[in-house]
């Protein structure tokens, strides 16, 4: 017998949480930002600090995402937020919520999408610039694996925070497409990473998508375990120590960062080619 579409916010929040594959800390730090939308929905300010993260959101219908206001109430809260927040922290909770929407509107549980007017808020500049089109040309043509040719490639075409990409499965690809599932954060990418991403998953069809060269120790949570090898995820850190050992010979005086892939750095979560 199919399930019910839930009635309330909070009970949908935990079957997209349920549903997305996340790992129990990203999905804590998820709900966390889900909730707070709800009080903005509710039309009442969120509680900030501490308090955030131990207050019971109220109890509210999934249905006023469909109400003609309710992107009006978002607007005001992301200004709320903006005031309360730095603009990384925002621009992922933003995320958060869109990618929440677009699978529940997916499943049919809501028509609307209230969070087409939010924008991601830009970001001071403090980091380095992105890499220059004849810096990337070096890059994208390096003698490299596949697995991090792909995940360059990756990165660079979808312009997603390089989080968001090591925390997707192999189920969240539509490759035909050229982008992710509803159940995922929206991602498109172009002719490099289609060429390499039937390569690099070779058959497998569950489990993360980036995988460790070694197989995960037994305490490693199993949405973090390739079910087909028994490798963990990829994590940012070791991506990151891979590519600057590997890109050290195209910049050996200032090493390059995985963000200055991204052609704007908008913080985690964003896409800037969004479905």
């Amino acid at each position: 017998m199919p399930e019910l579409p839930p009635v309330e916010y909070a009970v949908a929040v935990e079957r997209y949480l349920a549903a997305s594959g996340l790992g129990a800390g990203s999905r804590r730090i998820y709900r966390i930002a889900l909730n707070t939308w709800a009080w903005a929905l509710a039309d009442r300010p969120a509680p900030t600090g501490p308090e955030r993260r131990r207050a019971r959101p109220p109890v509210l219908p999934l249905a006023l995402l469909d109400h003609p206001g309710a992107a009006t109430r978002l607007r005001t809260a992301a200004t709320r937020r903006a005031a309360a927040t730095d603009p990384r922290t925002l621009n992922r909770e933003l995320s958060t919520l869109r990618a929440a929407v677009t699978w529940w509107r997916a499943q049919g549980w809501i028509d609307t999408d209230p969070t087409t007017a939010l924008r991601p808020r830009p970001l001071p500049g403090t980091g380095p610039a992105p890499l220059t089109p004849a810096e990337l040309r070096a890059l994208l043509t390096l003698r490299a694996p596949l697995r991090e040719q792909t995940l360059w490639h990756l990165l660079h075409e979808s312009g997603a925070a390089i989080e968001t990409v090591l925390a997707l499965n192999a189920d969240d690809l539509d490759l035909r497409h050229r982008r992710t599932r509803p159940s995922a954060a929206p991602l498109q990418w172009q002719t490099g990473t289609a060429r390499l991403l039937p390569l690099l998953l070779a058959g497998r069809t569950t489990g993360p998508l980036f995988l460790t060269d070694r197989r995960a120790p037994a305490s490693t949570p199993a949405p973090d375990r390739c079910p087909h090898t028994g490798h963990a995820r990829l994590s940012y850190r070791r991506a990151a120590e891979l590519f600057t050992t590997l890109t050290r010979p195209l910049s050996p005086t200032t090493p390059w960062t995985l963000r200055q892939l991204r052609p704007n750095d908008t913080g985690p979560g964003h896409s800037a080619r969004g479905r």
